[in-house]
């Protein structure tokens, strides 16, 4: 793979920032307008993209040796973005698929896969991404450029790709006429083993999975 497919930060720090920086900015505009429920019939197709085009942002971050922030210590931003709004109104929207089931690291064998929520994911990457676009926008692009690459790495890279296997479940699990099991009231405080999962789960109504996604009825 030559320097020029990689489009390394070395090579050309500027375009690299703003590709980068555009893409992250889209995503959040992007979830936001979601979250805002004026589209639900096609608000899980389009999370779907929206979260495979930013993973292609974070690959590209991933692919890079490690961007060096130009101060030791990262510059005070104030207090941090509130995205509980944006994690309430993903819930509510998302319901009763919010809920599916995550496996944390697939190299650290664990007893049972966890319950998790899209709707936290999707907030917490935003909050991630928010942090370094406050850098980006002070004009501190090799601080945001860092921020963006290390929380890929730490956080929202697993926790993006762990909401986008969801998405990508949910729509082919529809499109297959595979009916999902309810994960409705499942607590994802609660350390339940996978038995325990499977009792709990009911059939979903195919008018609740089939219409909100705008697809054929599940038979």
């Amino acid at each position: 793979m030559s320097d020029a497919t990689l489009n390394t930060v070395t090579d050309n720090p500027d375009d690299f920032a703003v590709q980068i920086s555009d893409q992250i900015e889209s995503f959040i505009v992007s979830v936001r307008e979601v979250a805002r429920g004026a589209e639900p019939d096609s608000a899980i197709p389009f999370l779907l993209l929206e979260v495979s085009q930013l993973l292609l942002a974070g690959g590209r971050l991933g692919a890079h040796e490690d961007i060096v922030p130009e101060e030791r210590y990262e510059p005070d931003l104030g207090p941090e973005q509130d995205v509980d709004d944006l994690r309430e109104r993903l819930a509510e929207l998302l319901a009763p698929i919010d809920v599916y089931s995550e496996v944390f690291d697939p190299y650290e064998p664990r007893k049972a896969p966890v319950p998790a929520r899209i709707s936290d994911d999707l907030a917490d990457v935003v909050a991630d991404l928010c942090h370094g676009l406050a850098h980006y926008r002070a004009g501190r692009t090799t601080e945001a450029l860092w921020w963006w690459q290390f929380s890929y790495f730490s956080n929202w890279g697993g926790t993006a790709s762990a909401a986008l296997r969801a998405l990508q479940s949910l729509v082919a699990h529809v499109r297959l006429n595979q009916p999902l099991e309810d994960l409705d009231g499942l607590d994802t405080d609660e350390d339940l083993m996978e038995e325990s999962l499977a009792e709990e789960a009911g059939k979903v109504m195919a008018e609740e999975i089939a219409g909100p996604l705008g697809l054929r009825t599940v038979k």
